[in-house]
């Protein structure tokens, strides 16, 4: 095996380096298309004692990441959404994130699933998923502006 002239290496490295820097861009590239194209997760804090869960009534859009941030106030509940196929744990103490993504518009009814005492029966709350879609949103701008006495 003959050894490789010097300037002959140097160039071996500079077109290694340069493929990989250009692979590195195009790499950093996607990741800051596909991170912009995704939207935000909307964060919301639900805290739960017995028998109700505060706030009971929470909105959200459709197709928009939610992370409900919840906890137990005093004894170990759970938070169930049954029509989304959503749940957890809500230990005493401790915050359980909840990450989901809402794929259907709607009234959908929330409930403590891990029985928690007497009033346990009525502890729910409500989540209203929007439509976020250019033609439902300009549906509710045309019906607020309508006149009272039509």
């Amino acid at each position: 095996m003959r050894p490789t002239p010097p300037s002959q290496g140097r160039r071996r490295l500079v077109v290694t380096a340069s493929a990989l820097g250009l692979l590195g861009v195009g790499y950093g590239a996607s990741l800051v298309a596909a991170g912009a194209a995704a939207p935000r997760a909307r964060v919301i804090k639900v805290s739960a004692r017995r028998f109700a869960y505060s706030p009971a009534r929470l909105t959200v859009k459709k197709g928009v990441p939610v992370v409900l941030e919840l906890t137990s106030l005093d004894v170990l509940m759970g938070l169930n959404i049954p029509d989304l196929n959503v749940r957890a744990d809500m230990v005493p103490g401790k915050v359980t994130h909840l990450r989901f993504v809402p794929d259907k518009s709607g009234q959908f009814v929330f409930l403590c699933d891990i029985f928690c005492g007497s009033g346990h029966e009525q502890m729910q709350g409500t989540l209203t998923v929007v439509d976020c879609s250019p033609i439902s949103t300009r549906r509710t701008m045309l019906r607020g502006s309508r006149s009272p006495n039509r």
